[in-house]
């Protein structure tokens, strides 16, 4: 893929699957059809065209997301950093910065994200350079878009605006766990500070990006899954099967 990074946020501790099948970890580590989260988001990126990675890891299973993963590092440049304290998902894509070249894209995903089809086929990405297109969102419609990013869009599919988990949501139209960015994300990244949950929101990057006149919006034709959740293990499973 066009010169560009993956980087898979992997640190999440994922409270809610604790206990689930005896789960005692990490829920990257959690096993969906006999594989490992990690394991099956790595095979997803690679099904989509992607050979170099940067997982970002949390300081208590560091070593097992390594161990679990060797296998890949044979064949695919794999990189790991760590992120301390769980302060959002702008920063914990901040923490592979030193790992991407100044030149490079990024495609950013959430480990537990994953995808009925890949939703960069047949997207140039050089198009995007040419036309200073700096980031791609992607979205699917929910029926509790409270519990997510929100996009509201105008008549032409502009993005207008993004808020994280409004109470009064202005769509349906929920921003989902993968997104693009030019070279410039990690220079943007630095100007996004706390919000009231104190955490640093990935709305708020890609809002500097929509204020730039240089966002992009792709609605997603197949299904969607943040696998968080016990019934949304079961349902991803069962969508694989």
């Amino acid at each position: 893929m066009f010169n560009t990074k993956a980087i898979i946020a992997a640190g999440g501790l994922g409270t809610r699957l604790q206990g689930f099948r005896g789960n005692d970890s990490t829920k990257i580590l959690l096993e969906v059809n006999g594989t490992s989260m990690i394991n099956l988001q790595l095979e997803q990126l690679i099904s989509w065209g992607l050979n170099s990675f940067i997982i970002i890891t949390n300081p208590t299973y560091d070593e097992m997301i390594k161990n679990a993963t060797l296998e890949y590092t044979k064949n695919f440049d794999i990189k790991y950093t760590i992120q301390e304290q769980q302060l959002g998902i702008t920063h914990a894509l901040m923490q592979a910065r030193n790992y991407v070249d100044s030149n490079q894209n990024v495609i950013f995903v959430l480990g537990d994200n994953f995808f009925g089809e890949n939703p960069f086929e047949n997207i140039n990405f050089e198009e995007f350079t040419l036309n200073k297109i700096g980031s791609l969102i992607f979205s699917k419609e929910v029926d509790n878009p409270e519990d997510f990013g929100v996009i509201e869009v105008d008549e032409n599919q502009t993005v207008l605006s993004i808020v994280e988990k409004p109470k009064n949501p202005k769509s349906k139209n929920a921003v989902v766990g993968l997104y693009y960015f030019d070279k410039n994300c990690f220079i943007n990244a630095q100007k996004v500070v706390p919000s009231s949950r104190g955490e640093y929101e990935i709305t708020d990057l890609i809002d500097i990006y929509i204020k730039n006149n240089s966002c992009l919006l792709k609605k997603l034709d197949s299904w969607w899954i943040d696998a968080g959740t016990p019934d949304r293990i079961i349902e991803l499973e069962n969508k694989l099967s």
